[in-house]
């Protein structure tokens, strides 16, 4: 099987139940950025250092990267289209919050901003949390104009918090501090 098909060449793209829409589809918009948070997770993995570093947190980014899949496919299928596809359930935004929750234990409270970076694996962290908030947006703008199952809203905001905790979590780890942020 041949990877290109020529199919959306002329700009639009089939979505599963059958039908077409521009690739420029707020459906489009939304899934296509959970795809690219997915590989901004990647990217954090890839880090020589990801494993050590981040410990069992590597693992929880392995399993979220298979549920973001799960993500995808539930933005790309109408809820109405005859097909079977899995769909994000409240279980699964249960266990971003029990891993936010053990995530956090131990670290410093937080009083302040901080500026995203620290080590290169934190910094990957934080770049992918600011991509979770804007598939967030996208996938907000796009129920606007369409039905979704409104969990996808809500694990998309879960991750973002426990991605900003993995990020402050891999600095604690590492010995380097939170920069907080100072209005001049």
């Amino acid at each position: 099987m041949k990877i290109y098909t020529g199919t959306g060449d002329s700009g639009t793209t089939g979505i599963l139940g059958g039908s077409r829409v521009a690739k420029h589809h707020p459906r489009i918009e939304a899934y296509g950025t959970v795809d690219e948070l997915n590989a901004a997770i990647g990217m954090v993995l890839s880090h020589e250092t990801s494993v050590d570093t981040l410990g069992p947190t590597a693992n929880m980014l392995k399993r979220i990267q298979s549920e973001l899949f799960v993500v995808g496919a539930d933005l790309a299928t109408p809820l109405d289209a005859r097909v079977d596809v899995p769909r994000v359930e409240e279980r699964m935004v249960r266990q971003l919050e029990a891993d936010i929750d053990g995530t956090d234990e131990g670290l410093d409270e937080l009083k302040s901003f901080i500026l995203p970076g620290g080590i290169p694996v934190a910094a990957s962290l934080h770049f992918a949390r600011t991509v979770c908030r804007r598939a967030e947006r996208r996938v907000v703008q796009f129920g606007e104009s369409a039905e979704i199952n409104e969990k996808t809203v809500v694990y998309l905001n879960r991750l973002a918090d426990l991605l900003f905790v993995m990020a402050r979590h891999a600095n604690a780890s590492a010995g380097s501090v939170d920069v907080i942020w100072k209005s001049e």
